[in-house]
């Protein structure tokens, strides 16, 4: 599998409270972008693979109601993940 616990506990570490709050709404949203680049890798090689396109589009979705959740709720922590991801140019 391309991601084994010990990435994804590394990614909840660095973006969420602690590596084991799995809940954590910034650490999700590490988490789907680390998956949604993971996807977009794949679809480069294998364009007709339209499960895979299918999955990326709902995980998109998933991360965008996620990050709409977090402008709504504190607007200082929205600004912050996507600046540290890199979400917007």
């Amino acid at each position: 599998m391309y991601l084994d616990p010990k990435e994804k506990a590394e990614i909840f570490a660095k973006h969420g409270k602690s590596a084991t709050d799995t809940g954590n709404t910034e650490g999700q949203i590490a988490l789907f972008t680390y998956r949604i680049q993971h996807l977009t890798g794949h679809l480069k090689a294998n364009h007709k693979d339209y499960n895979t396109e299918r999955s990326l589009v709902k995980l998109v979705g998933k991360r965008r109601s996620l990050l709409d959740y977090l402008m709504k709720k504190d607007v200082l922590r929205y600004r912050a993940i996507v600046k540290e991801l890199a979400l917007r140019k």
